[in-house]
């Protein structure tokens, strides 16, 4: 593995990179589908999709278009109930957001950046944050949209940023992105699907980064 040097703007996935959240977004799913008849649906499945847009979610469960939009209002008045209860921060985050110091530190997560807030002043992680990232309103992950927003902000070069996610979303995006790349092992993505994207660094925890 490649020593990793430090860079002055890292770009951080959340769900499946900074917290463990899969129980309370599968939760909110299945609560969702539930309540159309659909009982089949497992956990394991929907980890496979933590990172990716809820439509793509729904649509390959198998619900028809019209009703897409409609589940996805759902699912965002069903996650909020469970007040991030199951969810819960990985070994190693907080000493490793609080070590990068002189650096800037955003997010790029799929959620939007309300709800994003919201998890890392749960977690206490908001204050470390320099700028809070999400997906508002246009395309999501695979798409680099959510990174070039924080890139903009910042003025850099996206050589100069290092995008650490858990998820193949999180390696095409940067790769789309011209940012270097961190995949983590420790997350819901399979590391053959992160291998493909030929990521410069690999991490099992986050604290590799120091």
């Amino acid at each position: 593995m490649n020593q990793i040097p430090r860079f002055p703007v890292y770009l951080f996935d959340v769900d499946g990179t900074l917290v463990d959240s899969a129980p309370d977004i599968c939760g909110a799913i299945q609560t969702v589908i539930r309540s159309h008849g659909r009982n089949d649906v497992t956990d394991e499945f929907l980890r496979g999709y933590i990172g990716r847009h809820l439509i793509d979610t729904f649509s390959d469960i198998g619900f028809p278009q019209e009703m897409i939009d409609d589940l996805v209002s759902e699912y965002r008045a069903v996650y909020p109930l469970r007040m991030h209860a199951a969810t819960k921060r990985y070994e190693g985050v907080l000493e490793a957001i609080v070590g990068l110091t002189g650096v800037r530190k955003s997010t790029a997560t799929t959620k939007g950046t309300p709800t994003t807030r919201i998890v890392l002043e749960q977690f206490a992680l908001l204050s470390y944050f320099d700028h809070v990232q999400g997906t508002d309103g246009f395309p999501a992950k695979p798409e680099p949209d959510v990174l070039h927003k924080s890139i903009e902000l910042f003025g850099v070069d996206p050589a100069d940023c290092l995008m650490v996610g858990d998820a193949w979303t999180d390696m095409e995006a940067g790769r789309k992105a011209g940012v270097k790349l961190c995949a983590v092992r420790y997350g819901y993505g399979r590391e053959v699907d992160l291998a493909r994207y030929e990521p410069e660094y690999w991490i099992d925890d986050l604290r590799q980064l120091l």
